[in-house]
């Protein structure tokens, strides 16, 4: 276990995981994972959560900091803090 991955990360990437991603790649603190070739741009920007349930695995193993991440990826993807109600319009009587 490397350890290598800073609180704000782990806490700010729950929230505005694009923007945390970007941040710690402009400071340097994912130079230790070794992120090469094409994989890990196209994650930090299609599917940025997966990008880094990987980095908090290569980092720390299964934590409660992979578990938190974990959690928050099956809520956002499942619809939980996004749901809409739908209300009828005026002109659906």
């Amino acid at each position: 276990m490397i350890h290598a991955l800073p609180l704000w990360f782990l806490v700010v990437a729950l929230f505005i995981p694009r923007i945390a991603l970007l941040c710690a790649w402009l400071e340097g603190n994912l130079i230790p994972f070794h992120l090469i070739g094409w994989i890990p741009p196209v994650l930090a920007v299609i599917v940025p959560r997966i990008l880094i349930l990987v980095l908090v695995y290569r980092d720390q193993g299964l934590t409660i900091w992979f578990l938190i991440h974990a959690v928050v990826l099956v809520c956002v993807w499942g619809g939980v803090s996004g749901k809409q109600m739908r209300g009828r319009r005026r002109d659906d009587w």
